[in-house]
């Protein structure tokens, strides 16, 4: 109920600073497209318990296109506004500009630009995701780990608006990079197996030479962890849950380990994320020992663990402004590449995206990691 409230609240409030500057017609366009968005926005989260699926997916797609128009319409709207009381303010100095005359073109400009970026960050959320080549240095790596791939994907969200199509573009990009390792380093889904086992079936078809690794995001919980678990494991996918894996590669070995999301704990106490447990027993002559973990973190634990990488995402680089700015209070790490210790820890900005379709200054990437000897 208090979302509903806050929801109504913002809507008011982007009517009544925009409205009364606008031409008649913008005006009547802004008055329907709230509207239609404080309709369609709730509907959208409700509409998920319908038993037609179909039709909860259209209610889905209506409400997420309005909630990322709105939401961009609202942070234009409040920049706007910080814009109109520093013109007041300088206006007893010097006013250069009638402020009738900038508060009409600075709100007939937020309706634009927020129609001209949602249709922008559409394109840039719905396209396949790039390939973005990251080198990790490693100091003493065995020559035969040197060059060693992996191919990253990350919180895909496979749901109401990412299907199939979405899903099989990505492991089509996958596969030819030809990658040593792929790992889903969590938040896959939004929602049960029994209702997104088609659209996630294509990750069977992941490609590489020692095969297709994951670790659980925090929405793997909100959608049923262990069933997704059995269905990965199904598609021939490895969970690593709190434990690892020695590979030999070409003489060398490498430790990939994995563990739960840091959240797990709330959801199941058995699978409290644990690095230290998901290292434990492992060879201590590895070249190399690497951790997938949903969160950055994570990253703490790991270093004291005794792990040389942590590959990590969740943030989705904050996805669209300006939620981007505010992830950095959530997380230490938002998106690239940092070192903490003897840790590199690599968080990417994930290869699909959450609820709107939209993506601005946050790309999303398909992440080929190198492994190379450091100089």
């Amino acid at each position: 109920m208090f979302a509903l409230w806050l929801s109504a609240l913002l809507h008011l409030y982007i009517g009544w600073r925009l409205a009364p500057d606008l031409p008649a017609p913008w005006q009547a366009a802004l008055v329907l497209l709230l509207l239609a968005s404080a309709l369609l926005i709730p509907l959208a989260f409700f509409g998920r318990r319908a038993r037609d699926r179909a039709r909860a997916d259209r209610l889905s797609w209506a409400g997420m296109l309005a909630l990322g128009v709105v939401s961009t319409l609202l942070a234009l709207t409040a920049l706007r506004d910080v814009l109109l009381l520093l013109a007041a303010l300088l206006a007893w100095l010097s006013p250069i500009v009638p402020p009738a005359a900038l508060s009409q073109w600075t709100a007939l400009a937020v309706m634009i630009g927020a129609l001209v970026f949602a249709a922008w960050g559409f394109v840039n959320a719905r396209r396949t995701a790039r390939v973005r080549t990251v080198e990790l240095p490693l100091a003493q790596l065995p020559p035969a780990l040197h060059g060693f791939t992996i191919a990253q994907i990350s919180d895909i969200h496979v749901g109401p608006t990412i299907k199939r199509g979405y899903v099989q573009r990505i492991v089509d990009a996958v596969n030819a990079l030809r990658a040593d390792v792929v790992a889903v380093t969590g938040d896959l889904v939004d929602g049960r197996v029994r209702d997104l086992a088609p659209d996630v079936a294509p990750l069977s078809g992941l490609r590489s030479t020692h095969g297709t690794f994951f670790v659980t995001g925090n929405h793997e919980y909100y959608s049923g962890a262990d069933e997704w678990a059995a269905e990965l494991r199904r598609l021939g996918v490895r969970v690593l849950i709190n434990e690892h894996v020695v590979l030999s590669h070409a003489g060398a070995l490498l430790v990939l380990a994995g563990v739960t999301d840091t959240s797990a704990q709330h959801f199941d106490p058995r699978q409290r994320s644990d690095p230290q447990r998901a290292i434990a027993g492992a060879p201590r002559d590895a070249g190399a020992r690497v951790l997938l973990a949903h969160q950055p973190r994570s990253a703490a634990a790991a270093a004291d663990a005794g792990f040389d990488v942590q590959l990590s995402g969740h943030t989705h680089g904050g996805q669209y402004w300006p939620w981007n700015v505010f992830v950095r209070l959530q997380q230490p790490y938002t998106a690239g590449l940092h070192r903490l210790q003897q840790l590199w820890i690599y968080t990417s900005r994930g290869t699909g995206y959450w609820g709107p379709p939209l993506r601005l200054g946050a790309p999303s990437e398909i992440t080929r990691l190198k492994l190379v000897a450091a100089a």
